[in-house]
């Protein structure tokens, strides 16, 4: 593409980011702490595509964004490149974290017990007028349970394994200091499984509905059912210089597992996590990644198609692109255009001047 080089507009674009920031006013540590506070799925939102795990500076892009998700995005990840990487974590086992909740779709009794947790699925949605009114919302205060659940609940899939009911293919295990890092290497196809994981655990959560909720309507090859669905806080574990190995302390994650009857006489699974609290992103591309095997070319759940558009950075950032210059080549379109019409008018003239003769 061709663009126009902006000259004589630099006070222009200054004063146009100056008028942005002031309809966002102040912004100081306050501010910040309440965003964390009073939004945590946002901030959540917000770590798990920008694949870095800090709610303050998550609450602080979304200050400085004014609620813009992808110009939080981009602040975060901007920022994540400029700092140094000390140590590569211990791999977390799916039921190794502190279960907050623990649900499934597929069983009514499984192994550890069912965990509602905190959720808002079965509430009726209603608005509270009232705060407008000057009456604040309290909610009401949680009941202790009779027993309380466990801290860790095993995994479902490893149960039903024990069942004969689905297997996985054998697979080398590869070295932690060896899983490729999606931030910087290439994503190329067929991608690597690890690469296929990282880009759903930070894909964007819109995209991924979109395209699962076409799959799951019909455009996909097997409808699916949950499995298990997990939000925990997990052990970020890691290695001290002379040895020693210590918690530097939980992070929230999220980790969604989809099933399907459809397979060679045995359950076939779809998996993602991602860094927070986001159910709907992690059922909607844990569906994606249930349909990927086999799908054709170009259709919504072909692994190439959805992981290249659900990339919220990249693809906000062609979209956005558009509102910078493209005179050139939109008037080069034009003078193709206005070439084209002259042309066909001086060849239509002889044929009008014979039709008089006549």
């Amino acid at each position: 593409m061709a663009y126009v080089a902006t000259r004589g507009g630099e006070r222009a674009i200054e004063q146009s980011e100056r008028l942005y920031r002031a309809q966002m006013g102040q912004i100081d540590a306050a501010r910040v702490a309440e965003i964390e506070k009073a939004l945590p799925a946002l901030v959540d939102r917000v770590m798990g595509e920008a694949s870095l795990y800090a709610p303050d500076l998550a609450a602080l892009a979304l200050a400085q964004s004014g609620g813009d998700l992808y110009e939080a995005l981009l602040l975060l990840r901007a920022w994540r490149t400029t700092q140094p990487r000390l140590q590569i974590a211990e791999v977390v086992a799916p039921d190794a974290g502190f279960t907050h909740r623990r649900i499934s779709a597929a069983f009514k009794d499984i192994p550890g017990g069912q965990i509602l947790g905190p959720t808002l699925d079965y509430a009726h949605r209603l608005l509270a007028t009232e705060v407008l009114e000057d009456q604040p919302y309290a909610p009401p205060a949680v009941e202790p349970a009779a027993k309380p659940a466990p801290a860790t609940h095993p995994s479902l899939a490893e149960w039903q394994r024990a069942q004969g009911l689905v297997t996985t293919p054998e697979a080398a295990p590869v070295p932690r200091d060896e899983i490729p890092d999606l931030t910087r290497e290439p994503l190329l196809f067929p991608a690597k499984r690890a690469h296929t994981l990282q880009s759903l655990a930070r894909a964007d959560t819109g995209g991924t509905l979109a395209l699962g909720y076409s799959a799951m309507r019909g455009y996909g090859n097997s409808h699916p059912t949950v499995n298990e669905l997990r939000l925990s806080e997990v052990e970020v574990m890691v290695a001290h210089p002379d040895g020693r190995r210590f918690s530097a302390g939980r992070v929230k994650t999220s980790q969604a597992e989809v099933v399907t009857t459809k397979g060679k006489g045995e359950l076939r699974l779809g998996f993602t996590a991602t860094l927070g609290w986001n159910e709907v992103k992690c059922i909607s591309a844990a569906t994606l990644d249930l349909n990927a095997p086999g799908a054709e070319k170009n259709s919504p759940v072909e692994e190439e198609f959805f992981l290249y558009h659900t990339e919220p950075v990249e693809s906000s950032g062609f979209c956005i692109h558009f509102k910078l210059p493209h005179y050139v080549t939109f008037q080069s379109s034009l003078d193709n255009l206005r070439a084209a019409k002259t042309a066909k008018a001086e060849q239509a003239q002889p044929t009008d001047k014979k039709e008089e003769t006549a």
